[in-house]
């Protein structure tokens, strides 16, 4: 097919893994330094990424941070330390190791990348080796004028989505309310927890406030929903032996009833929250422009006021 990857990941969203080349995969993911550290990765020519050339001089760099070395609860052992045997690509007792995008290599004992080298071995920032699992959940309503009409872009004359966005305290990034899922945790509970987390301080709120909030959001999570994308993210935090991999998915509130009377507000990893008009100027976290861009697809909104960047089936 001569479609471009961008196309055909729009008809096949859910496996971009296996339809986008490499480059997107591992961009973010080569970059230096490591998120909060000073270490370099060894460098990674684009030809070297994939595991299949062979690269006899390749020396990456070891390193966990300190913080997952504390053993808290959401971080593995150590690979070699006693009495830890992970069973990779099956879920382990209340972790799920299985990978979205199939089968992944394990060498010497340690999972491997499936998207290719990082420059980096080791964990990272990240608690499991193998697959780290998130959820991402994208919001969205229309925007309306004061008389409560939709608003079009001036010169595609489609509609212009929003989306509520937090700004990210460890990075200063916008992105998505996303988070991890908790050993045992279903996807959908995670989704709504972390947008009650994130994006209306739920943590912070009395009991009282907190099942007036429950209430609210129960007819909106409990809707017809759109799964944007399920598989392996570019993330900063990617190392050869630990990865993030996301199910992002999309709550639309039509009418904006919903979301209208539910009062947003940082909390837990969030700095700051606010509804965001979607278009391509948007520079986002990690892979989240790129979700994004597939809800406006999806739902007919206002993406790009040039129409070489739009699709065509």
């Amino acid at each position: 097919s001569n479609l471009s990857a961008n196309c055909w990941s729009r008809l096949h969203p859910v496996n971009m893994f296996n339809s986008y080349n490499m480059k997107f995969h591992h961009s973010k993911a080569l970059t230096s330094p490591y998120p909060g550290s000073r270490i370099e990765r060894s460098q990674v020519p684009e030809d070297k990424v994939g595991w299949l050339t062979e690269w006899e001089d390749y020396n990456p760099v070891e390193y966990t941070a300190k913080s997952v070395l504390a053993g808290p609860s959401w971080a593995d052992p150590q690979i070699n330390d006693e009495g830890f045997s992970p069973k990779f690509n099956e879920r382990d007792g209340e972790v799920e190791r299985k990978s979205l995008n199939g089968l992944y290599v394990v060498e010497n004992g340690r999972p491997r990348n499936p998207a290719g080298r990082t420059g980096l071995t080791g964990r990272g920032l990240l608690g499991r080796w193998g697959p780290n699992h998130a959820a991402d959940p994208v919001v969205t309503r229309w925007k309306r004028d004061g008389s409560g009409n939709k608003v079009a872009h001036p010169v595609t004359g489609k509609n212009i989505l929003q989306f509520v966005a937090i700004k990210r305290r460890d990075c200063g990034e916008w992105a998505i309310p996303g988070g991890m899922v908790d050993p045992g945790e279903k996807i959908s509970a995670t989704l709504k927890r972390e947008f009650e987390e994130e994006a209306l301080n739920s943590l912070q709120k009395s009991p009282e406030e907190k099942a007036k909030l429950e209430k609210q959001l129960h007819k909106l999570f409990s809707q017809e929903h759109f799964v944007v994308y399920r598989g392996y993210v570019d993330d900063p935090r990617n190392t050869d032996n630990a990865w993030m991999e996301t199910e992002a998915v999309n709550y639309h509130d039509e009418t904006g009833e919903t979301m209208d009377n539910l009062p947003l507000e940082a909390g837990d990893d969030a700095g700051m929250v606010k509804w965001v008009d979607i278009s391509e100027k948007l520079k986002l976290y990690a892979s989240h422009s790129y979700f994004i861009k597939l809800v406006t697809e999806k739902l007919g909104a206002h993406w790009s006021e040039d129409p070489g960047s739009e699709c065509h089936k």
